[in-house]
């Protein structure tokens, strides 16, 4: 892994014993001594601290930037108020997710949060379509922790009263022991928490304090990934990519108050009225067998419709579950839905996502 690059935290990771792994191009942590149910189940009942350093973080400023990424991404963007998230997409010419993304202006400009593996095309694509007037800056000196738990608000109390006020959604730059830092009510786990975001100079010190509250834990890439499927929530390359639009994936929300002009958008908009030929669900399999990634799913006439795009064991649900991407017309909560695991057919019934509520902190 010599050629892969670090984040800030990566001495530290290594001091508290974890197993290091290979993801989108950096040196991750999968998951500590604890291992990775342990870790998921202390973020579902207390608090996790998760090292996100590797997703791209951009700063887009000038007068017209609001208008311009109304041209790249559904939804309204210039309506957004200072501190207001949004949660949306990058579409191409046939409606396709070129990357999912967290908007928020502060300061007259705009912090994009974008996925690791995306955040060299995302730059790339908004350079090549943004007018001069406007200037952009990838963050790579920034570093990007996420306290993810019901304890942390109130262990955010401590650290900073204002970003601990926050409601889901919402974002404010602050200081935590006079070390600037944009603080985000959000994460990707379904529980209440914060993104905070900080430079690298600053990211072990922050963690080592958060680190010492006896509430929070660190957490590794593996529990993330079982936390967000138990939650429902879409992951690049998984449920999202270039040839799934959003009605597709389940994300018809994001784009129902879109101005529209954006790359895609009459495909979509078609979509939303009459309807699209696949969906995205969520699968129980009846027996212990996991299902997962690409594996075809068929219908009780034995007719393929469809794939599992995401799949493994829920802690928190006790057993089995998937999330698939099938044709509309079999995508109907209750039905059955099989697959052939070791030679073996094992049954599956479409559920309503999530798996597990979300715990969000709403106004």
């Amino acid at each position: 892994m010599t050629d892969l690059q670090q984040t800030a935290l990566l001495p530290l990771h290594l001091e508290l014993g974890a197993k290091m792994v290979a993801f989108a191009g950096y040196r991750m942590p999968l998951h500590y001594t604890a291992g990775i149910i342990a870790e998921h189940r202390h973020t579902r009942s207390a608090a996790g601290l998760f090292d996100i350093s590797h997703m791209g973080q951009f700063l887009l400023g000038g007068d017209s930037a609001a208008q311009q990424l109304e041209r790249l991404c559904p939804g309204d963007i210039t309506g957004l108020q200072p501190g207001q998230q949004k949660y949306t997409v990058f579409t191409n010419a046939q409606g396709g997710i070129i990357d999912d993304l967290i908007i928020t202006p502060l300061d007259r400009e705009f912090h994009l949060v974008v996925n690791a593996a995306c955040k060299a095309k995302d730059y790339a694509h908004l350079q090549r379509h943004l007018p001069s007037e406007c200037h952009l800056q990838e963050l790579s000196g920034q570093a990007l922790l996420a306290l993810q738990g019901p304890r942390s608000a109130e262990i955010m109390e401590q650290f900073c009263p204002a970003a601990a006020g926050l409601t889901f959604m919402t974002a404010c730059k602050t200081e935590i022991d006079n070390m600037p830092c944009r603080i985000a009510r959000c994460g990707y786990t379904g529980e209440d928490g914060f993104e905070i975001s900080i430079a690298n100079g600053h990211a072990r010190q922050l963690a080592e304090r958060l680190l010492a509250d006896d509430s929070v834990q660190p957490i590794g890439l593996g529990a993330r990934d079982t936390l967000r499927l138990e939650a429902g929530l879409s992951l690049y390359g998984h449920e999202l990519d270039e040839t799934v639009t959003p009605v597709e994936a389940g994300l018809s929300w994001l784009v129902k108050n879109s101005p529209g002009g954006y790359p895609g958008s009459a495909v979509i908009q078609q979509q939303l009225k009459q309807g699209a030929a696949r969906k995205r669900i969520g699968l129980r399999p009846s027996g212990k067998a996991l299902l997962r990634e690409n594996t075809e799913l068929y219908n009780a006439a034995g007719e393929t419709i469809g794939a599992v795009t995401s799949g493994g064991f829920g802690p928190t649900v006790g057993g089995p579950i998937a999330m698939a991407r099938v044709a509309t017309s079999h995508a109907v909560p209750g039905t059955s839905l099989y697959a052939t695991i070791r030679g073996q057919q094992m049954a599956s019934t479409i559920v309503s996502l999530p798996f597990v509520p979300h715990h969000y902190h709403r106004p």
